[in-house]
Order: C-alpha cells, then sequence, then structure tokens
C-alpha cells in the first residue's frame, strides 16, 4: 500500500473509471472513507489530502476519535455505518451527522427524540438485508416500505435512502444482483412519493458493480487505509 494519499487518488480513479463505464458524472458519486479501527492520525492524514467523509462501525471507537479530532469538527462529516443498540443512540444522536444502519422503527424513532435541536437534521439510510444472509442485520426487502414511511414523517431526522452489505462474492455480474435489487427497492420507495436520493452500497471489493447499479455512496476502507489492524 502506498501513502493515504496516493490510496485515495487510485481510488478515486477507480471511481471515475466506473462512473465511466457506467455513462454517470463522477460528481454523483460520493467516497465514504471507513476509518473504523484507525486512529485519528490516519484520519487527519485523509483529511489533509482532500477527504471529508468519513465511515465508523464502532460507536465507542467513534466517539473517542470523534473527540480527538474535534478540531477539524467543522470539517468533517461522520457516518455510523455499524449497528447501533437503542442504548447508544443518545450519544449517536448527539455526535453523528448521518446514520445508515437503521434497521428497525424504534431505533429511528430514538435518534429523532434525541437529536439535539441546534443541530441540523440528522441523515438516516435504512439497511436492507438485501442477500437474506441469517447473520446480516438489517430490513427484509418487503419491511422496507413500511418502515420508510414511518421514519419519513419523524422530526429532527432526515430519510435519504437505503444501504445495504451483500453477501461477497468473486464474479463481478454476480456483484451486480443485490445492488440491482437495492437500486429496485430505492425506486419503488420514490415512485410512492419518499424524496430519498441515497443507495450506500459498494465497498473496496465490489464498488464497480455498486456504481453500475447505481451506488451514489459508496464506502472504502482497506484500499484507504490498508489491512485493519490486528485486535491485541
Amino acid at each position: 500500500m502506498g501513502s493515504i494519499l496516493q490510496n485515495l487518488q487510485q481510488v478515486g480513479q477507480r471511481i471515475a473509471r466506473a462512473c465511466a463505464v457506467a455513462q454517470r458524472p463522477v460528481e454523483t458519486v460520493t467516497l465514504l472513507a471507513v476509518s473504523k479501527t484507525f486512529g485519528p492520525q490516519p484520519v487527519r492524514e485523509a483529511h489533509a489530502a482532500g477527504q471529508r467523509r468519513f465511515g465508523e462501525n464502532y460507536v465507542q471507537e467513534a466517539l473517542e476519535k470523534i473527540q480527538a479530532l474535534s478540531d477539524l469538527r467543522s470539517q468533517l462529516e461522520w457516518h455510523l455505518i455499524g449497528p447501533l443498540q437503542s442504548n447508544k443512540t443518545r450519544a449517536v444522536a448527539e455526535a453523528f451527522d448521518w446514520v445508515h444502519s437503521v434497521e428497525r422503527l424504534k431505533i429511528a424513532q430514538r435518534l429523532s427524540e434525541q437529536r439535539p435541536a441546534q443541530l441540523p437534521p440528522l441523515q438516516l439510510c435504512l439497511q436492507v438485508n438485501i442477500s437474506g444472509e441469517a447473520s446480516k442485520s438489517g430490513l427484509r426487502p418487503d419491511e422496507v416500505a413500511d418502515v420508510a414511511h414511518a421514519v419519513a414523517a419523524l422530526p429532527r431526522v432526515r430519510l435519504r435512502g437505503l444501504m445495504a452489505i451483500p453477501e461477497p462474492v468473486d464474479d463481478p455480474q454476480a456483484q451486480r444482483a443485490p445492488h440491482r435489487a437495492l437500486r429496485e427497492l430505492l425506486q419503488r420507495l420514490q415512485h410512492d412519493g419518499l424524496p430519498l436520493d441515497t443507495l450506500s452500497m459498494g465497498m473496496s471489493a465490489d464498488l464497480e458493480a455498486a456504481i453500475a447499479e447505481g451506488a451514489t455512496l459508496v464506502r472504502v476502507g482497506t484500499a484507504i487505509f490498508g489491512g485493519r489492524p490486528v485486535p491485541a
């Protein structure tokens, strides 16, 4: 792996190539740098290289990092992309800009109630278990519409779209199928009148397939920061 700057440039080139193949403007895809398990310094390096949006999986680790980088707070956008338990919603509502992993109406309701009034609305995505894996979190596709309409009516939060982590496969065509299913689900919600604009899908290994199927936000960690540190 090169430097974080070089890695960001390489990921940007991948995104640009994928957009060109899909005949999409490159500005329609946003890069979320997944900084989970990396300390504040790599985030500072990525910020210095021009990256502004960062994704975190673990609430406590993220809160400590957000505090350590408080001098950059107005320049950074923090996204929670990992699981969120009810007892952590207040801290998340107070500290984050986006939550991608809403999989129950109760979680969205708590975030809505606990979002401080002086902050902008918390941006939300519903997590969908698009591959139907028993081990994965997320709403079943047939549950999404009812939850989406309920979440869209809540104050202090704004429903932006859908997120998924499809089952990993190597074949590029097979990679596209779950991303296509998520896009079609979003389109049905849009047809039902919900003003949604976000498809959070695609990671280091499958961002090309995700962009081909309409991803607006790709979550990339390893290709930017390198292999995850091994826990002690």
